[in-house]
C-alpha cells in the first residue's frame, strides 16, 4: 500500500485536536503514515505527532509562521511529487476547505469533501459522506487515481493514545519564491463569553424541543444541578434564548465534555459535528427515531419536561 500523507494543522500555538484523530484513523489502514507538518519553531509539534505517525516531515520556515494557502498548496504539491503518497488527508476545516480544491485541481487528483467514515479497498479509499442534513449516507467511489485527496469531519476518527515513534525529518522548503501577491493580516476571532464551552467537563446542550423562552428555566435548574454549562443548538441561539458563544455544530463551536446531556435536540448532523466527541453522550428526547440517539449512549424516549424536572430533583437529592 502506498503512503498515508496527513496534513498537520495547528494555529495560534496549539495543535488542533483533527491532526491526532486523522493520524489516529490512518493508522488502521495498513500503510506507512506521513504527517506533513508546516510552521515555525514546531519541534514541539513534531514530537508529539511521532508518536501517532511513522514519519513525520517537517517545513520550518518563516513562511509558514501562519497558514498561507499559496505557501501550503506550492510546498504540499512538491511533496506529493517526490513521495508520490496514494492519500492526503486534511481536515475539513477553514483551511482545509480553502486548500484542498485547489490543490485537487492542479493534481488532477479526484477530491471528497467532508468524510464521516473511511474504508479502503488497497490504495482505493471508500469514503462516506452525508446529505439532507444527515439524513442520507452516500457511499463515494472515486475514480481510478494515483492520489486521493480527502478532507477529513472533526471527531470522524477517535484520538488514541500515542504509540509509535515515528522519525522526524526536517526537510528544506521547496518553495523558493515569495509569496507577495497574499499575505496573513491577523486573526480575528470572536470574543469568549462570560463561559467558553469548549473547555467545559459538563454540558447540558438544549434544542428546539424546549419550544419557548419561557420554558428555559427548566434546563438552567437542571445544569445548575449538575454544575454544568449551558450549551444550545442553532434553533436556540437563532430564536435568542442564548447568546451565540454558546451554539455546538459546524457553525458553532466543537465540544469535548465529559458529559454532554442533550435535551430536546434532534441530532442534525450541523450539530452532532460539534459534540459527538464527548466522552458520555445522554439523549432525552420524545421522538424515537430522533438521529441524536444514534451516536448518544445512554437515551431516554420521553418529553422532557416530565424527564428533566424528576432528573433535576435526583440530582439535588443525591448530591445532599
Amino acid at each position: 500500500m502506498k503512503d498515508i500523507f496527513v496534513l498537520a494543522e495547528h494555529r495560534r500555538g496549539e495543535l488542533r485536536e483533527i491532526t491526532l484523530e486523522m493520524l489516529s484513523g490512518a493508522a488502521g489502514f495498513g500503510g506507512t503514515v506521513v504527517a506533513i507538518l508546516f510552521g515555525k519553531s514546531v519541534d514541539d509539534f513534531a514530537n508529539k505527532i511521532a508518536g501517532y505517525a511513522d514519519k513525520v516531515l517537517v517545513v520550518d520556515d518563516d513562511m509558514f509562521e501562519n497558514y498561507n494557502s499559496e505557501a501550503y498548496q506550492k510546498a504540499l504539491s512538491a511533496l506529493i511529487k517526490e513521495h508520490n503518497p496514494g492519500l492526503l488527508l486534511m481536515g475539513h476545516t477553514g483551511q482545509g476547505v480553502d486548500l484542498a480544491p485547489a490543490l485537487a485541481v492542479e493534481l488532477g487528483a479526484p477530491l471528497v469533501t467532508d468524510i464521516t467514515a473511511l474504508e479502503m479497498e488497497g490504495d482505493k479509499p471508500k469514503p462516506t459522506r452525508q446529505y439532507y442534513g444527515g439524513k442520507l449516507d452516500a457511499h463515494m467511489v472515486p475514480k481510478d487515481a494515483d492520489l486521493y485527496i480527502l478532507t477529513v469531519r472533526e471527531a470522524t476518527f477517535q484520538a488514541a493514545e500515542p504509540s509509535k515513534s515515528g522519525e522526524v525529518v526536517k526537510v528544506e522548503n521547496p518553495v523558493k519564491e515569495e509569496i507577495a501577491y497574499r499575505k496573513f493580516l491577523e486573526y480575528v476571532e470572536p470574543e469568549v463569553g462570560e463561559v467558553d464551552i469548549t473547555q467545559s467537563t459538563l454540558l447540558v446542550g438544549v434544542g428546539r424541543g424546549i419550544r419557548e423562552d419561557k420554558n428555559m428555566p427548566v434546563v438552567e435548574e437542571l445544569a445548575q444541578a449538575l454544575g454544568a454549562d449551558l450549551a444550545a443548538s442553532r434553533a436556540v441561539v437563532d430564536a435568542g434564548w442564548l447568546p451565540a458563544d454558546r451554539q455546538v455544530g459546524i457553525s458553532g463551536k466543537t465540544v469535548k465534555p465529559k458529559l454532554y446531556l442533550a435535551v430536546g435536540i434532534s441530532g442534525a448532523f450541523q450539530h452532532v459535528t460539534g459534540m459527538k466527541g464527548s466522552e458520555v453522550i445522554v439523549a432525552i428526547n420524545k421522538d424515537p427515531d430522533a438521529p441524536i440517539f444514534g451516536i448518544a449512549d445512554y437515551g431516554i424516549v420521553d418529553d422532557l419536561f416530565k424527564v428533566v424536572p424528576k432528573l433535576t430533583e435526583k440530582i439535588k437529592e443525591l448530591k445532599g
